[in-house]
C-alpha cells in the first residue's frame, strides 16, 4: 500500500474516503511490519510517529476547529517550511549512505515499500487483468512520482567512479523523498481522521464489512510475503555481517590557506576489512617520492592525514581521500585555496612544471613575444606494440624565442579526436619533453597520433602512426579479442553493446561472439548469451536498476574461445530521463538542494496506450523495440506489457508475462527466424492496464542490415623504404560501415598478415613494417556490425623502396680545362639521388663583368651523363660563373650553389690538369680505397701515373705528405696505415714528361673508423656448386643502390658474372669462375658515406674456391668419427660412427660382405639424429662373422659411407675380447675381484700383496697360497673396505713364487694369481732395495782398535742392494786395510790403521738395481783428529787386552773325586811377558808339597796334583796368573767323597719310601 506523496495532502480533490479506519488499521500494521523486519527501512529517515491516543484527541480538536481553507494553507505552509531543509539535509545523508554501500548493495536497490503500496480507488475502470494475472503482477512497479531541480552541481561525468556516484545518489535520493513523503502522508492523514472523528464516532465501532475485512486480510498477507522475501534476500546478499564498505566517520573539510603555510587534511574511516586509503590531487594519485618533503602521508589507528607543506599557489586543487576494501570504495573531497598576499608576483607559475600562463600572455625577457616558432626533435617514429604491453611516445620541444618558467599547452589526438589522461594513457609533460605513455596496449589504441603544442596564437604539430599487434592466444588457432566495446541506449531494463571484429580469425571462420558482464565493484563475470552471436550488436537483459555493469565480448571459431576485448566504460541502468534528472548530481560533499515543485496531480487514472512503437532494429537472433510512454498516465509509476502476434495466425501473446518492462525498449528474443510478426505495447499502472499501441509493421525476423560487398581496385604505391600506400574504392552501397582491414603477403609466401587492427575508415591507408626491397601484394575488406566482407581481389606486385624524388644538388664545380672559347667543368654528384638513378645534369652559365653578374644561360639542350661538361663558344678572357643541376625520373633538381669565378683563356702550361671525381670507400680503422678520374686536360703529353698525398683535416697545408714514391697507373689506391679515429683529406696530381700537375679538388674529411655495422663480402658456394659472392648493407639510404666493380671497373657488361639485388642484400654470381676472374671484386652502396666492400680473388683462393664447389655439387656426408668396433660390458659387439650432423630424412645402409643386412636377432641399430652416431650392435661373435662391415650413409643429395675390415688375426683377436668380456660379466655374477693380486712395498720395506672384491658376502671365504700350497693367515677378512692383504716382512730371494688368493661361495668363485719370479720377482726387489736404501741413516764415524769405521743403518739389510764407497770422488779399492760389509742392520766400511791419507769426504751409494742412493760424511780435519786419537787409545787397550795373563783352558769348574785316589789337574796360561803363577785354597795361598805337587812348565802349563785325596782335600781352589798387563784367576772346586756313605745313604732312602708309605 503506497502513501500518497505530501504535496498532494493539502487538495480538495483529495478522497476522503481513504481515511476510513480499515485504512489507519492495514497501515499502522504495516509500519510495525516495517519496523520489525529491516532496520534499513528507517535509515536516513525520521522515526515514525508513535503518540499516544491523548495527543490524537488533542490534535483532533484542534483540527475540528479550522475550516478547509485555512487548512489548506497551514499545510501547505508547513510542508514548505518543515521539509525544505529536511529533505535537503536527508537527500544528503542519503546520497552519503547510496555511496558509501555502492550499487551492489540491495539495501539501496529495494524501495520503500511503504511508499509504493495504494489503496484500490473507487473511481478506477475495471482492470483488465485476470486474478492470476494480478497474482503475478510485481508490487515493485510503480514508483511516487515527484517533479524536482538539484542546483549548483555538475553533470554525468564519464569516468568509472562517478558514474557508481550518479546511480547511488539517485537511488538514495528517491528512496529518501518516497519515506518522507510516506511518513508525512500517515501523520497528515491520522490529524483528518481525528478531525472527522467526532461527527463519524458510531462508524469506528461498526463491525466491518466481509469486503473490507478480506481486502485488509489480502494486504496484510501480501505485505508479510514480501518482508519475508526481502529478509530472506538480505540474508542471501549479506551472508558474512562482519564484512563492512567503507564510511568516513570525519570527513575532509576545504581549508584556505596564505601562500607558504602548512595546511593538513584529516578523515577517519572505518571499515572491515580495514580500508586503504589512497590520496589524490585533481583525481591524479600523489607520489611523495616525485616531490621528497612536499607530502607527508601518514594513517595511524583509522585516522588518515595529507600535509602539504610549503603551500604554493599550484597547490589550488580538489584534493580527494579514497578508502577501499572488499566491500566497495567511498571517497571524500576537499578543496584547498591558496591565497597570495596583493601585490605580490607569483615567480612559480612560470616556474617549468607548474601551472601555465595565459597564452595570451605570452612574455619574453624582453617585451611580448611576436611570434614562436616550435621544433620538435627526437621525434618518435611509427611504432609497433602488442596487446598487454606498455610502449611511450615522446619528442623533445624546441621553442624559440625561449622564455624561462613558461611552459606550452600540450594536447595529445589519437585519429583527430583528443586524449585526456586515463588509467590506459598517461600524457606528461618534463619541461621540454612530452611523453604519451601506454600502460597496458589494447588494439582500441591503434591509430594516428599527432602532438601539437601551442604557444599563444601560435602552434606546431607532428604526427605518427601506432601499430598494435594482437596478443599471443592462449588456445592456437584461436581468434583474436574483438575491440571498442560500447554500451548503446541504456535503460532500467537492458543495454545494447556494440563491438568491433577482429581481424584476425585465427585460421578459420568466426563463429560468432560471447558477451560478458560484471557488476562494478565485483570481479565475478557472467556470460550473457548461450549461443555465439554473429551480429555485432547484442542486448543485454537481466540487469538491475541502479546498478552500474562493464562488459566484454569474445570471439569463438570451431579452434576455440580468444581472448576477451578491454572492458567497456561502466554504464548504469537507468533510464535516459532519470539520467537527465542526475546531470546535476553533487560531488562530494553534496551542497546543493533539491527543490519540489507541486502540480496538479492525477490518481487513478489509467495510462493511455503507447506511441511511436517501432522496430529500431531486428535481427536473425532478436528484434528491439522502441516507443514514448503515454501522456495520460497520472503520477503513478507505469510499466509496460509487449506483445507479439505471428502475421500467419494473427493471436496477439504477451511476451513478457513474468518480468514487466519499465522502460520504453525492450529487446524480443527467441523468434522464429525467417518468419513475419507484428508488435503491440500495453501500460499498466494501479488504476489497471491500458489500451495497446498501435501494431508495427510487419517485421521480418532476419537481419536488415547486409554484410558488405568486397572493396575493388586496390592499387599500392610506394612511400619510404618500409612502407606502402594502399588506396581502393569502397564497398558500394555499405550501410553502418565501421572501416577496413588491409592484409599484406610477401609474394610468393602464402602468408597474410594485418596490416592495422584497428579498422580504418576512408579508402587510403599506409601499411608500415615492411621489409625493404620485399615484394608485397594487398587485399582490403570491409566490416559493419553484420560482419566481414569478401577479400579484395589480390593487388599487384610492388617493391618496398622510397618513394622517388628530385636529386640534391651537385657541389663543388671546378674548372678541369680551360681554352680561348671554352672551358671543361667538373662537379661532384648530389648527395642524394632522390630514390632513382641520375640520368643526366644541366648546365647554367653567366658572365660576370666589374663584378656584376649577367643573367643565366644554358649551357646544354641535351642532359649530359658525366660530372664533366665542355661548354663552348665562350668568349676569351672573359669570366664566367656556373650553376649544373641533376635530374632522374622525377624531375630536375634544385641547381647547385654559384660556382667562383673561372677565367675563360688557354690553358699553355705543360703539366695536366687535375684529376677529378674523387671519391673514397671501404672505409675501415686503418685503411680505406680511394677512386679518381683522369684529369680532362692531359698536357702536351700523355699522363703517365698519378700521386696520391693525405694530410689530417685540422693540419696546415704545408703537412701534406704523400703515399706514393712511385707514380701509380691505376685510378685506385687502397691507402693503408690510417689512425683510428682522426680524421683526414686526400688529393691525387697527374703526371706526364713535362711534370706533375695541379692537385685535384680534396676529398674528404673522412675519419678512418669502422662502423660498427660494417660488413664485409662473403663468399657463398650452393648446391649445385656455383660460386657468389653476397654483400649486405644495413645502413642503406631509400635511394641507395648495389654497384659492383672488378679492380673497381663496372662489371655491368661483364659476360662473366650476374648481379642480383633485393633489399639490402646483392650477390655477384661466377658463371664459370676461372683464372679470367682474379682480381679485386668491390661492391658500392650510393647514396651512402662511402659504405663499401672488396674481396680479392688471387691464385690460392681461386683453387680453394674450385674445390668447395665440386665438394657442393657433389656433397658428401661429412664424418666426425670413421666406422670402428669395441665391446661392451657382456661381450656385446658395438659397431659405430658419427656424423658431423644429419637431418630428418637422414638414411642408412648396413652392409656386410657386400650384403645388407637388416634389424632383427642378430642385428640391432639405431641412428641418433642430433649427435650424428649411427650404432649396429651385435649380441656374439662367430666364425662366419668375419669380414668387411660397411655403413652407407644418404642425406639428401650428399651421400657417405665408412667401411671396417675385420679378418685374420685382427678379427680373431676381437672374437677373443668379446668372449672374454663375456666371461668377465659372468664371473662378475659372483664373488670376484675388482682389482686383482698386485704388490706394494710399505714404509717398513715389507712387502704387501693385495687385491679388491666385490659382490662378496658373510659366507664369501678367501684363501691364499704360494707355489700351490696355502698359506696360514692368522687374520680375519671382514671385507667392510672390499680389500684383502697379505703382509711379507722382511722379503728376500726365499719369498719368490707364485702367490694366488681364491674367493669363494655358493654362487661360485674367483680367483686371482701373482708371479713374483724371474722380472717380476726382480722388479718388486728392486723397489725393496729403494724403500732399504731410502731408509738408510746418514753416514757417522766410529773409532775401532783396529782403525776407523764408518758406518750406516737400514731397515734391514739384502745381498741385493749393491753398496759401493768412494773416497774424494774415486771408488776405494777394497784391501786388507780397507774393507766393506754388513752386520745385521749396520752397512760399514772399515780402515785399520789409518793414515792422513785416509782423511776426504767418504761418499756411500746403495744401488736398488735402477738408481743410486748417497750418502755422505766429511772425515777430515778435527773429525779424522778425534777419531784417530780414539782410534789410538783403543789399540792400546787392545794390546794389553791382548798380552795379559790369563788362563786359556783346562780347569774345570768342579771336581768330584773319590777318596785316595789321585788328582791330576792340567791348565794353559797365557801372557806376554811370561806370567807368574800361584796356586789358592779356601782363599789362602797353597804351596807346593808331597800332598799337593804344583808344577809350571815352559811358561805355558801348570799342572796340580793331590795324591791320596783325602775328605780334608775338598774346597776352593783357584789359580792365579799375573804379568804387568794383568792377572787373572781361575777357581775351581774339589768335591771328596767316601763309597760306604755313598751306599749307607742310598740305602737309607728306600727305606724311608716305604714308610711313609
Amino acid at each position: 500500500m503506497m502513501s500518497l506523496p505530501f504535496y498532494q495532502k493539502s487538495l480538495e480533490q483529495y478522497d476522503h474516503r481513504y481515511r476510513n479506519k480499515d485504512f489507519r488499521t492495514s497501515l499502522s500494521q504495516y509500519h510495525e511490519q516495517q519496523k520489525k523486519s529491516s532496520a534499513i527501512y528507517t535509515h536516513g529517515s525520521t522515526a515514525y510517529s508513535s503518540r499516544s491516543s491523548a495527543a490524537h484527541r488533542q490534535e483532533s480538536q484542534a483540527f475540528s476547529q479550522a475550516s478547509a481553507a485555512s487548512y489548506q494553507q497551514q499545510a501547505s505552509r508547513a510542508s514548505e517550511s518543515s521539509f525544505a531543509s529536511a529533505v535537503s539535509r536527508k537527500a544528503a545523508s542519503a546520497y552519503d549512505y547510496g555511496y558509501s554501500y555502492g550499487l551492489t548493495d540491495s539495501s539501496l536497490m529495494l524501495e520503500d515499500y511503504s511508499s509504493k503500496l495504494s489503496p484500490q480507488t473507487k473511481r478506477a475502470k475495471k482492470s483488465l487483468l485476470s486474478g492470476e494475472e494480478k497474482e503475478n503482477l510485481p508490487s515493485d512497479y510503480m514508483v511516487p512520482i515527484f517533479s524536482g531541480r538539484q542546483v549548483h552541481v555538475s553533470g554525468i561525468t564519464d569516468t568509472e567512479e562517478e558514474r557508481i556516484k550518479e546511480a547511488a545518489a539517485y537511488i538514495a535520493q528517491k528512496n529518501l523523498l518516497a519515506s518522507e513523503e510516506g511518513i508525512t502522508t500517515s501523520k497528515q492523514s491520522k490529524v483528518l481522521k481525528q478531525s472527522t472523528s467526532s461527527l463519524h464516532q458510531e462508524e469506528v465501532f461498526e463491525k466491518k464489512s466481509r469486503k473490507v475485512a478480506v481486502r485488509e486480510k489480502a494486504e496484510h498477507l501480501s505485505l508479510r510475503k514480501t518482508l519475508e522475501e526481502t529478509e530472506a534476500f538480505h540474508r542471501k546478499l549479506n551472508e558474512d555481517h562482519l564484512l563492512h564498505a567503507p564510511e568516513f566517520v570525519i570527513k575532509l573539510r576545504s581549508h584556505t590557506v596564505w601562500e607558504k603555510e602548512n595546511v593538513k587534511l584529516h578523515c577517519s574511516v572505518s571499515g572491515w576489512p580495514e580500508p586503504r586509503v589512497t590520496w589524490y590531487k585533481n583525481q591524479v594519485p600523489i607520489n611523495v617520492h616525485a616531490n621528497p618533503g612536499k607530502y607527508i602521508i601518514e594513517s595511524r589507528y583509522g585516522m588518515h592525514t595529507l600535509e602539504i607543506n610549503n603551500c604554493d599557489f599550484e597547490d589550488t586543487a580538489q584534493y580527494r581521500a579514497s578508502a577501499m576494501n572488499v566491500k566497495g570504495e567511498l571517497s571524500a573531497y576537499a578543496s584547498v585555496v591558496v591565497k597570495r598576499y596583493k601585490g605580490e608576483f607569483d615567480e612559480t607559475r612560470f616556474h617549468a612544471g607548474a601551472s601555465t600562463l595565459p597564452l595570451s600572455f605570452a612574455v619574453t625577457p624582453y617585451g611580448y613575444a611576436s611570434k614562436f616558432e616550435i621544433h620538435f626533435d627526437d621525434k618518435f617514429d611509427v611504432s609497433f606494440g602488442r596487446e598487454g604491453e606498455t610502449l611511450s611516445l615522446g619528442c623533445r620541444v624546441v621553442i624559440t624565442p625561449e622564455i624561462k618558467h613558461f611552459q606550452p599547452e600540450i594536447q595529445w589526438y589519437r585519429n583527430g579526436a583528443p586524449i585526456s589522461s586515463s588509467k590506459w594513457v598517461q600524457p606528461q609533460w618534463s619541461g621540454d619533453r612530452a611523453t604519451l605513455t601506454f600502460s597496458h596496449l589494447n588494439k582500441e589504441d591503434e591509430g594516428l597520433y599527432t602532438i601539437r603544442v601551442r604557444m599563444g596564437e601560435y602552434y606546431e604539430q607532428y604526427s605518427a602512426y601506432v601499430f598494435v599487434r594482437d596478443a599471443d592466444a592462449e588456445i592456437e588457432g584461436a581468434p583474436a579479442s574483438p575491440l571498442d566495446v560500447v554500451c548503446l541506449d541504456a535503460n532500467k531494463d537492458y543495454v545494447i553493446i556494440s563491438w568491433k571484429q577482429p581481424a584476425v580469425d585465427g585460421g578459420s571462420p568466426i563463429l560468432g561472439y560471447f558477451i560478458d558482464k560484471c557488476e562494478v565493484g565485483t570481479d565475478s563475470w557472467s556470460q550473457c548469451n548461450d549461443t555465439p552471436v554473429k551480429f555485432a550488436r547484442f542486448p543485454v537483459t537481466g540487469l538491475i536498476e541502479g546498478r552500474s555493469y562493464i562488459f566484454r565480448v569474445r570471439a569463438v571459431n570451431k579452434t576455440g574461445i580468444g581472448l576477451p576485448s578491454r572492458v567497456s566504460e561502466p554504464v548504469a541502468a537507468l533510464d535516459a530521463a532519470e539520467k537527465a534528472k542526475l546531470k546535476s548530481r553533487p560531488s562530494a560533499p553534496w551542497t546543493g538542494q533539491i527543490i519540489v515543485t507541486e502540480e496538479e496531480p492525477r490518481e487513478g487514472v489509467i495510462p493511455g496506450p503507447p506511441t511511436e512503437l517501432s522496430v529500431t532494429e531486428a535481427t536473425q537472433s532478436y528484434v528491439v523495440l522502441s516507443w514514448k510512454p503515454p501522456s495520460q498516465r497520472g503520477h503513478e509509476g507505469i510499466v509496460y506489457f509487449v506483445e507479439k502476434c505471428d502475421t500467419e495466425t494473427e493471436n496477439w501473446q504477451r511476451v513478457n508475462t513474468e518480468l514487466p518492462v519499465k522502460s520504453p525498449r525492450f529487446a524480443l528474443f527467441d523468434l522464429s527466424e525467417g518468419k513475419s510478426y507484428r508488435f503491440r505495447v500495453r501500460c499498466s499502472n494501479s488504476a489497471g492496464v491500458g489500451e495497446p499501441s498501435e501494431a508495427t509493421e510487419m517485421t521480418v525476423v532476419q537481419d536488415k542490415l547486409d554484410i558488405p560487398k568486397a572493396p575493388g581496385n586496390i592499387i599500392p604505391s610506394r612511400n619510404t623504404d618500409s612502407s606502402v600506400v594502399v588506396t581502393w574504392e569502397e564497398s558500394k552501397d555499405a550501410k553502418e560501415l565501421v572501416g577496413y582491414y588491409i592484409e599484406s603477403s610477401v609474394v610468393g609466401s602464402g602468408k597474410w598478415e594485418p596490416c592495422n587492427n584497428n579498422p580504418v575508415k576512408g579508402s587510403r591507408f599506409t601499411c608500415h613494417g615492411l621489409a625493404t626491397g620485399q615484394s608485397y601484394i594487398f587485399r582490403v575488406r570491409a566490416v559493419n556490425a553484420a560482419g566481414l566482407s569478401e577479400y579484395s581481389q589480390d593487388s599487384e606486385a610492388i617493391e618496398v623502396k622510397a618513394a622517388i624524388a628530385a636529386p640534391s644538388p651537385p657541389s663543388d664545380i671546378t674548372c678541369l680545362e680551360s681554352c680561348r672559347d671554352s672551358m671543361v667543368l667538373g662537379w661532384k654528384q648530389p648527395d642524394k639521388s632522390g630514390g632513382a638513378e641520375i640520368t643526366g645534369y644541366y648546365v647554367n652559365y653567366r658572365e660576370v663583368i666589374d663584378g656584376v653578374p649577367g643573367r643565366w644561360r644554358e649551357a646544354n639542350i641535351k642532359a649530359v651523363s658525366e660530372e664533366a661538361y665542355k661548354i663552348s663558344n665562350l668568349k676569351e678572357n672573359t669570366v664566367y660563373q656556373f650553376q649544373v643541376a641533376a635530374m632522374n625520373i622525377a624531375g630536375l633538381g634544385a641547381p647547385s650553389k654559384v660556382s667562383e669565378c673561372f677565367k675563360c683563356e688557354e690553358w699553355t702550361i705543360a703539366v695536366p690538369g687535375p684529376p677529378h671525381s674523387l671519391k673514397y670507400s671501404e672505409v675501415r680503422k686503418t685503411s680505406l680505397v680511394l677512386q679518381w678520374k683522369p684529369p680532362v686536360y692531359s698536357g702536351r703529353t700523355p699522363v703517365t701515373g698519378y700521386f696520391v698525398d693525405v694530410k689530417e683535416a685540422q693540419a696546415k697545408d704545408d703537412q701534406w705528405r704523400g703515399l706514393n714514391e712511385a707514380a701509380i697507373k691505376n685510378l685506385y689506391l687502397r691507402v693503408q696505415g690510417l689512425k683510428e679515429g682522426v680524421s683526414y683529406v686526400f688529393r691525387v696530381r697527374a703526371i706526364n714528361q713535362a711534370g706533375v700537375g695541379k692537385p685535384s679538388d680534396l676529398a674528404g674529411p673522412v675519419v678512418a673508423e669502422t662502423h660498427p655495422e660494417t660488413k664485409e663480402i662473403v663468399v657463398s658456394v650452393d648446391d649445385d656448386g656455383i660460386i657468389s659472392l653476397i654483400f649486405e648493407c644495413n645502413q642503406m639510404a631509400p635511394s641507395s643502390e648495389f654497384t659492383w666493380s672488378k679492380d673497381y671497373l663496372s662489371t655491368e657488361d661483364s659476360p662473366r658474372v650476374e648481379v642480383e639485388s633485393k633489399g639490402n642484400k646483392t650477390k655477384l654470381t661466377f658463371k664459370d669462375l676461372g683464372m679470367e676472374d682474379l682480381g679485386t671484386f668491390s661492391c658500392d652502396v650510393t647514396d651512402t658515406d662511402g659504405i663499401a666492400s672488396s674481396y680479392v680473388i688471387d691464385e690460392e683462393e681461386l683453387k680453394r674456391l674450385l674445390a668447395l664447389s665440386q665438394e657442393h655439387k657433389f656433397p658428401t656426408v661429412p664424418v666426425k668419427s670413421e666406422l670402428a668396433v669395441e665391446v661392451l660390458e657382456k661381450g656385446q659387439v658395438r659397431f659405430w660412427m658419427q656424423a658431423e650432423k644429419l637431418s630428418g630424412n637422414a638414411k642408412v645402409n648396413y652392409v656386410f660382405n657386400e650384403k645388407e643386412v637388416f634389424e632383427g636377432p642378430k642385428y640391432k641399430m639405431n641412428i641418433d639424429r642430433n649427435t650424428g652416431i649411427i650404432e649396429m650392435f651385435m649380441e656374439k661373435l662367430l666364425d662366419e662373422d668375419e669380414g668387411t662391415y660397411t655403413f652407407q650413409l644418404q642425406d639428401g643429395r650428399a651421400t657417405g659411407h665408412s667401411t671396417l675390415v675385420l679378418i685374420g688375426d685382427v678379427y680373431k683377436e676381437l672374437q677373443k675380447e668379446a668372449e672374454f668380456q663375456r666371461q668377465e660379466w659372468i664371473r662378475k655374477q659372483g664373488p670376484h675381484f675388482a682389482e686383482y693380486l698386485s704388490w706394494e712395498v710399505t714404509g717398513e720395506c715389507n712387502v704387501l700383496l693385495k687385491c679388491k672384491v666385490a659382490n662378496i658376502k658373510k659366507e664369501t671365504h678367501i684363501l691364499w697360497y704360494k707355489d700351490e700350497r696355502e698359506i696360514s693367515v692368522d687374520e680375519t677378512h671382514d671385507f667392510k673396505d672390499g680389500i684383502c692383504t697379505l703382509l711379507i716382512t722382511e722379503f728376500s730371494r726365499k719369498d719368490a713364487g707364485t702367490y694366488e688368493v681364491i674367493l669363494k661361495d655358493d654362487r661360485g668363485k674367483d680367483k686371482s694369481r701373482l708371479k713374483l719370479v724371474d722380472e717380476a720377482f726382480q722388479e718388486l726387489m728392486t723397489e725393496v732395495c729403494k724403500k732399504i736404501a731410502l731408509s738408510a741413516t746418514d753416514l757417522k764415524i766410529q773409532s775401532t782398535a783396529e782403525g776407523i769405521r764408518l758406518y750406516s743403518f737400514v731397515t734391514y739389510y739384502l745381498d741385493d742392494l749393491k753398496v759401493n764407497w768412494s773416497h774424494n770422488g774415486t771408488a776405494i779399492k777394497y784391501t786388507d786395510r780397507v774393507k766393506t760389509g754388513a752386520t745385521g742392520e749396520q752397512i760399514w766400511l772399515q780402515i785399520n790403521e789409518p793414515t792422513p791419507n785416509d782423511q776426504g769426504k767418504y761418499i756411500m751409494e746403495l744401488f736398488d738395481g735402477k738408481t743410486g742412493h748417497h750418502k755422505t760424511v766429511d772425515l777430515s780435519g778435527e773429525a779424522y783428529d778425534e777419531a784417530f786419537a780414539e782410534f789410538q787409545r783403543l789399540k792400546q787397550a787392545a794390546i794389553a787386552e791382548k798380552n795379559r795373563a790369563r788362563v786359556v783352558g783346562g780347569l774345570p769348574d768342579v771336581v768330584t773325586i773319590q777318596e785316595g785316589k789321585v788328582l791330576n789337574l792340567t791348565c794353559t796360561v797365557w801372557g806376554d811377558p811370561t806370567p807368574e803363577i800361584s796356586w789358592l785354597k779356601n782363599e789362602k795361598s797353597l804351596d807346593s808339597d808331597d800332598h799337593c805337587s804344583l808344577r809350571f812348565e815352559a811358561g805355558k802349563t801348570a799342572f796340580f796334583t793331590i795324591s791320596g785325596v783325602t775328605t780334608t782335600d775338598s774346597g776352593k781352589y783357584g789359580l792365579v796368573v799375573k804379568n804387568k798387563y794383568g792377572s787373572e784367576t781361575s777357581d775351581f772346586t774339589i768335591s771328596v767323597f767316601i763309597p760306604e756313605e755313598e751306599a749307607r745313604v742310598a740305602a737309607a732312602k728306600p727305606e724311608k719310601g716305604t714308610k711313609s708309605k
